[in-house]
């Protein structure tokens, strides 16, 4: 099994109804590397009930090969034809209840700021992201996919493993009165 060599392995998904991306990402101590990207082509599927279920088949069938221990997720972004966007939207359900069946934690994140987490710039051309991908992960020029939707989950995936590295502050109480009634035992009476 190609997870056990991991600290831990995020797979990424780049949700669509005619070509869905995925990228897998394997974590040594703090180094992220490539362990395997893809599309799953779908518009060769007329019927779209028969498109969402070959997404959660196969995105099922990705967890059980890689058993990664997160998903990060792209967002559906807001455009301006609803249909596309409820069926974007239901392409997405689909891949986080596959998820959720193999009790594989989900952290959604919206395209900016996956952009914003591989280059630096919110408004990236996904030509960009491909090609900061291919430098960050040291990816070879013939591994590089044909299609950018496979690059976009595995820019998901990565996005996920920066958010995961920053530090967390502890948030202490808003006021004094919230922390007396929080630390009774620490008050002297």
């Amino acid at each position: 099994m190609e997870g056990l060599k991991h600290d831990k392995v995020i797979i990424g998904i780049d949700p669509g109804t005619n070509v869905m991306g995925y990228g897998i990402l394997g974590v040594k101590g703090k180094k992220p590397e490539l362990i395997a990207m893809g599309v799953l082509k779908l518009n060769a599927m007329d019927d779209h009930y028969m498109r969402l279920h070959h997404i959660y088949e196969r995105v099922t069938g990705l967890i059980a090969q890689y058993l990664p221990d997160e998903m990060a997720i792209e967002a559906p972004f807001f455009g301006k034809n609803v249909q596309s966007m409820l069926k974007l939207g239901r392409a997405q359900g689909v891949a986080i209840a596959a998820a959720l069946a193999r009790q594989v934690p989900i952290t959604e994140y919206e395209p900016r700021k996956i952009k914003m987490a591989i280059t630096g710039n919110g408004a990236a051309s996904k030509e960009q992201v491909s090609n900061l991908l291919q430098r960050t992960l040291n990816i070879a020029q013939d591994d590089m996919p044909k299609f950018l939707d496979a690059t976009d989950g595995l820019a998901a995936a990565l996005c996920h493993f920066y958010e995961s590295q920053k530090p967390v502050f502890a948030r202490g109480p808003k006021s004094w009165k919230a922390f007396i009634a929080k630390n009774p035992d620490r008050v002297k009476k």
